[in-house]
Order: C-alpha cells, then sequence, then structure tokens
C-alpha cells in the first residue's frame, strides 16, 4: 500500500485479482475495531443471566437501577466504550459458538441466528420489533469475521433504542453457550478469564 508521494496509472502494475486463498482484507475487520469497556458490559449481561437464573422473566429491579445509575453517570465516551464492549462480546461469543456448531459440520448462522430472532421477537419489551434485523446482523457480521461495531456504523451512528437490544444479543448469545457447555457461568467467565490475562493478572 502506497503511504505517500504519487503514483501515476502508467507506473501502476496491472491489477492483482484475488484468489480464494487470498482474501481482500475488509476495512471491517475485527483487527480494525476498539475493544471498548469490555469489563463494564459484561457485567450487565452477567446481571441478567443471574436474574433469569433466579427465576425473573427480567433484570432485578433494583439491579436495573444500579446498573441505570451506573450508565446514567458515564460520559458519552465512556458509554461509548461500553458500547464496543457489547459488540466485542458479542465477537467473542458468536466465534465460540461458530466453532463449536463446525466441530459438528454444522453453519452457526444457519442454526443460532434463527434461534436469536425467534427469542428476540417474543421479546418486545426488550426489543422492539424494528431492532431486530439490526441485532441478526451483527451475529452474521460476527460469524463472517466482521466487526459487529464497524460493519453497524456504516449505516450511521448507533441509537439510544438500540442499547437494550444490543445488550439482550449478547447475553442471548452468551446464554446460548451455557446451554451447550451445561455451565451457566461458562461465557461470562470466559471472557472474565481472558480480561485477567490481558491484565496481567
Amino acid at each position: 500500500m502506497l503511504l505517500g508521494g504519487r503514483l501515476r496509472y502508467e507506473d501502476a502494475d496491472p491489477p492483482v485479482v484475488p484468489s480464494e486463498e487470498e482474501p481482500l482484507s475488509s476495512p471491517f475487520a475485527p483487527e480494525h475495531a476498539p475493544v471498548g469497556d469490555v469489563g463494564a458490559a459484561l457485567m450487565m449481561i452477567d446481571s441478567r443471566i443471574k436474574s433469569v437464573r433466579d427465576g425473573s422473566t427480567g433484570t432485578d429491579p433494583e439491579q436495573q437501577a444500579l446498573i441505570d445509575q451506573f450508565m446514567a453517570s458515564l460520559s458519552p465516551q465512556e458509554a461509548g466504550d461500553v458500547l464496543e464492549g457489547a459488540c466485542t462480546l458479542v465477537y467473542v461469543f458468536t466465534t465460540w459458538l461458530q466453532k463449536a456448531h463446525e466441530e459438528h459440520d454444522k453453519d452457526v448462522i444457519e442454526y443460532v441466528v434463527p434461534n436469536l430472532v425467534a427469542t428476540m421477537n417474543m421479546m418486545p419489551r426488550s426489543v422492539r420489533p424494528e431492532a431486530i434485523p439490526t441485532m441478526a446482523g451483527l451475529v452474521v457480521s460476527a460469524a463472517l469475521g466482521l466487526s459487529p461495531n464497524l460493519w453497524r456504523k456504516q449505516y450511521g451512528e448507533w441509537t439510544e433504542k438500540e442499547m437494550n437490544p444490543l445488550e439482550v444479543t449478547a447475553f442471548l448469545l452468551a446464554e446460548h453457550i451455557n446451554r451447550i457447555t451445561g455451565d451457566p457461568d461458562f461465557a461470562t467467565t470466559m471472557v472474565a478469564k481472558a480480561l485477567s490475562t490481558a491484565d496481567g493478572g
């Protein structure tokens, strides 16, 4: 790639058509995306998982109030970091599910996404119908090796109405992983350990 100076057309090499073994690098590839505040995003997902485990149909009101208070205390930059962290979780969880399904010659998009959409469709209070296609797109983009956050941003800035559906998406993916492994804490523990390792813990 030319980083500076000028290149005349007649000086350029003939175009090279990439082969299947040499795919073009996408500007939406995960290495171009910020990781965000995964720890804060994980806290919110873990809270929702524990509420469901305790038999609640939604997040515990007291716990939800604490989360809302925490989110309200964040600056726009910090809130953006949490959003990016949630997108990172979507990518990590989808990648795990993809590998698990590939071991059984199954396609994660074929098996996980329809289930995700059907579940969200039964949660109109948490996920508005108009948000479901975008949330499904986040998972599909992750399954295709793209950053969910960068994929979404090509259509404009995130909206406040997408925040709760994003959290629900990460939660449902985590719960799917937990069901597969038979461990109700597997998904969050996996990420927590990765964070600890990254921090040198």
